[in-house]
């Protein structure tokens, strides 16, 4: 029987040093699209920087590799922040984001040498500008625009309609006081505007549409600023999704850019982009091991030994994904069955109707396209244990986050 390998490493050797529930990395692939994106996300008209969404796969050893390969991070709470401080991250090149940053986050930035802020709303800049005064800071700060533009993505992941929770509209009176603030600051300077349309984007008609009305904005001033689009660029979950390549979307989107900036007759100093999902989706895999098969009248099931806790996705966006009996993958796909995990929900259903083998307990179940948001939104819900995190590459693994034990559900319990 033909058995999958990652990274040059089969998997049954990962899942017998490892166990599982299993979130597997190919780091020779992470590397590589990192690679893609710093080469083709390149201008000779304004400087360019590509920026991880941390939230997407937040780890010490991400962070290091995000580091070695050139690009900066964003980070959204104090967490994360505090994650690429003990991963010796380069701090010029953070930048924090958030709709409700707190005191001891913003203390946390000052004290670790942080310069970018990205500012979601006028109160948020007040405070800031309250504390930077006490810290003696001087910061630059983008503002984060709401510039109306919606992609065509699931409800709960479209961040750019007008009532969202994010980001400020264009000529409203947060953004007009932010504005008057910022040019009586001592210690705030205004680097630019940020903005994020979306996720899972396939169309680049909506990045087109946010790049015009960006650069519109910046007509306003006398300043040479720069912008930030976000990210949101698609990746392949199932076959139904038919991403465009990376070094096209960079080329798009730069060409795009410096058509914009002419026409508006305006320059920047930089354009940022944050990809996050489509640097570590592809490349990450969760392994299971298959467990009791059930029939029921309309219904064969596959249990598997983790589910909702190492994937909400499926049960909080219909989150779609493809998978195979990964020690059988030569074997005929001749079964209709739903892959069903461990939790006490109904809900807990990793994948509806998937053609697979007839399995066996104890087979290898992989799931691809796992790498954003599974560890990143993995629970203790019913006591399940996180998963251990592996990075593999050119036939060797190595542990990047260890599996959670017991002792460790009860160390915070009193």
């Amino acid at each position: 029987m033909k058995e999958l390998e990652i990274g040059k490493v089969k998997v049954s050797e990962l899942v017998n040093k490892y166990q599982t529930p299993l979130y597997v990395y190919d780091e020779g692939m992470l590397e590589n699209i990192m690679k893609t994106y710093i080469t083709n996300f390149k201008s000779n008209k304004f400087k360019t920087k590509v920026l991880f969404a941390s939230k997407a796969f937040s780890t010490t050893s991400m962070v290091k590799l995000v580091n070695e390969n050139g690009l900066g991070l964003d980070v959204v709470s104090g967490g994360e922040l505090f994650t690429a401080i003990n991963a010796k991250m380069d701090m010029e090149k953070v930048y924090f984001h958030g709709n409700n940053k707190q005191v001891y986050e913003f203390e946390m930035a000052f004290n670790n040498s942080l310069k970018h802020i990205v500012i979601d709303n006028y109160l948020e800049l007040e405070l800031l500008e309250k504390l930077a005064k006490e810290y003696n800071k001087h910061l630059n700060v983008m503002l984060r625009l709401n510039v109306g533009v919606e992609a065509h993505t699931h409800e709960y992941i479209i961040t750019a309609h007008v009532d969202s929770k994010f980001g400020m509209a264009y000529m409203s009176n947060d953004y007009l006081k932010c504005l008057e603030l910022l040019e009586n600051s001592q210690n705030l300077e205004l680097e630019g505007f940020h903005a994020h349309i979306g996720s899972q984007i396939f169309d680049m008609t909506a990045f087109y549409a946010e790049i015009d009305k960006m650069v519109k904005v910046l007509k306003d001033f006398n300043k040479t600023l720069s912008l930030n689009i976000g990210g949101g660029f698609g990746v392949k979950y199932t076959v139904e999704d038919k991403p465009i390549p990376i070094a096209e979307v960079c080329k798009m989107i730069i060409n795009h850019t410096e058509d914009a900036l002419k026409l508006n007759n305006v320059k920047i100093n930089e354009l940022i982009i944050e990809p996050g999902r489509s640097i570590v989706a592809e490349a990450g895999y969760t392994l299971y091991k298959i467990g009791f098969q059930k029939q029921t009248p309309n219904k064969e099931y596959y249990f598997i030994d983790g589910g909702m806790t190492d994937n909400i996705r499926p049960c909080l966006y219909q989150a779609k994904y493809a998978c195979d009996i990964a020690n059988k993958m030569d074997e005929e796909k001749n079964k209709l069955v739903t892959i069903a995990g461990k939790n006490c929900e109904s809900g807990d259903i990793i994948i509806k109707d998937a053609k697979l083998p007839k399995a066996e307990t104890g087979d290898i179940l992989v799931v691809y396209s796992t790498g954003a948001y599974g560890y990143s939104m993995s629970s203790n819900y019913n006591r399940l244990l996180t998963p251990a995190v592996v990075f593999v590459k050119d036939g060797k693994s190595r542990e990047v986050v260890r599996r959670q034990t017991y002792e460790d559900l009860l160390r915070n319990d009193l």
